[in-house]
Parts: C-alpha cells; sequence; structure tokens
C-alpha cells in the first residue's frame, strides 16, 4: 500500500480536545489535512471558531462543537451532537491540559484538583464515552492521549503536571487491552519541549533556556514535528499498535542524567 494511501483519513471523523490553540489547533489541521472531518472542541467557543474558519480556508471538514472534559454531562453532550451531525467519532485526539508550576508543598486543593480533572479525569472522560459509542456502533477506532515526556521522567516544579501524565500513560495501557476486542487502539504521544501558550514565558527564562540546552537536538519541538507520529497513531499505517507511548522530544528522554 502507497504510503499515502496508509496514511489517509478519508471518510473518518475525529474529534480533537483542547483545539482551541496550540497543539490541539495543530492537531486538528493535520488530521483535516489528511481527509478526516474533525470536530474541534474546547470551552472557548470563539477560540475553537477560529480553527474551524482556518482548516476551512485550507480545503479541509471541521465542525465547531463546545466541550468541557471535566464534566461527563459535556463530554457526552458534545459527542451526541458530533454523532448527529457527522456520524460516530472514530479518531479522539485527548489534547486538553493545563500545567500548573510551584513546588508541591505550595500547591493548593483547588489548583491540584483543576490539573487532576483535565488533564487526567478529563481524558478518562473523553476516552471512555468515545469507546462505549465505537462499540455500541460496531466500529473500531484509534484513540490518541495526548501524554508527556514528563509522565515518563521528572523534572522540579511541575508535580501535579506530571502526576496527571503519569496517569494519563497508565490509562493509555489499561484502555488498550480492555478495549482491544473491540478493535479500538488506544496509544499515547509524550512530546518534549514544544512552545506553546502553556510554556512560552517559562521557555525565555534561564530555567527555561537551561532545559533547552539539554535536549540533545538543541532546540524546542516544531509542531510539524508532532504530524508523523501523529497520523501514524490515527491511521492504518498504525494498525498494529495498542498500548504504545511515543516519545517526541528530540532525544530528551535519553539524554544524560
Amino acid at each position: 500500500m502507497a504510503a499515502a494511501t496508509i496514511l489517509s483519513l478519508e471518510g473518518a471523523v475525529a474529534l480533537v480536545t483542547g483545539a482551541s490553540g496550540g497543539l490541539g489547533r495543530h492537531f486538528a489541521g493535520t488530521l483535516a489535512e489528511a481527509g478526516a472531518t474533525v470536530a474541534v472542541a474546547a470551552r472557548r467557543r470563539d477560540k475553537v471558531q477560529e480553527t474551524v474558519t482556518a482548516i476551512e480556508a485550507a480545503g479541509g471538514q471541521a465542525f465547531a462543537v463546545d466541550l468541557d472534559v471535566t464534566r461527563a454531562d459535556s463530554v457526552a453532550e458534545a459527542f451526541g451532537r458530533v454523532e448527529g451531525e457527522l456520524g460516530t467519532v472514530s479518531i479522539v485526539v485527548n489534547n486538553a491540559g493545563i500545567a500548573l508550576r510551584g513546588a508541591p508543598q505550595d500547591i493548593e486543593e483547588a489548583e491540584w484538583d483543576r490539573a487532576m480533572d483535565t488533564n487526567l479525569k478529563g481524558a478518562w472522560l473523553v476516552g471512555t464515552e468515545a469507546a462505549r459509542r465505537m462499540i455500541a456502533a460496531g466500529i473500531g477506532g484509534s484513540i490518541i492521549n495526548i501524554a508527556s515526556i514528563m509522565g515518563l521522567r521528572i523534572t522540579a516544579g511541575l508535580s501535579p503536571y506530571a502526576i496527571s501524565k503519569a496517569g494519563v500513560v497508565q490509562m493509555t495501557k489499561s484502555c488498550a487491552l480492555e478495549w482491544v476486542r473491540h478493535g479500538i487502539r488506544v496509544n499515547a504521544l509524550a512530546p518534549g519541549y514544544f512552545e506553546t501558550d502553556i510554556n512560552r514565558d517559562f521557555l525565555k527564562t534561564d530555567a527555561g533556556q537551561a532545559i533547552v540546552k539539554r535536549i540533545p537536538m538543541r532546540r524546542t519541538g516544531d509542531m510539524k514535528d508532532l504530524d508523523g507520529p501523529l497520523l501514524l497513531l490515527a491511521s492504518e499505517a498504525g494498525a498494529f499498535m495498542t498500548g504504545t507511548v511515543i516519545p517526541v522530544d528530540g532525544g530528551h528522554m535519553v539524554s544524560g542524567l
């Protein structure tokens, strides 16, 4: 099968959470360019519509949907809307997430809850809702959780984020095992340092620049560096992959301690 064909997503319905900007917006555009009709989901409707407009301007197909990943009712309602408009979602990119900086003893309970609710519980709610609907429709699919190298390796000042992303890694493996019999593949991307709204200011600091210098490739990632791994997991190119966590980090995971 030709490479262009095996990576094609023609006819697929995809949903991307946290797609109002940053990596989520880029993921949505990449899936649309590969042929999927993409449900662009986030809490900020104005920003979601900007993503849809950009995709349509590039010749893709997209649909805006309001979604708060921390609320089960919002997740179910969003999937219901997408299913009614486009059909059953067969590709999910669980991208919504937040990062909190600070020493563990200085993190307030409300901050901890917000990180866990968005990064871990939110991915769980979206993934399980997607799986229920795929199973009911009798179709397989691909769920791609956006973890982080912080879920595999630690740095100071990011405890709630790292802990939640470690949970995403284990959730990926657990759900992969549970759902493989239904033809549902569950994998994760673990990006290293990519400049986004979450970390842009930090990367400009001395501490941020010190981290960049420790990346073997000596740079942060470009969003396009995630296109190949994303399409691998979303398409038939990754048909024999499930429970996999792929670091995309410029070699950061293998850098010396």
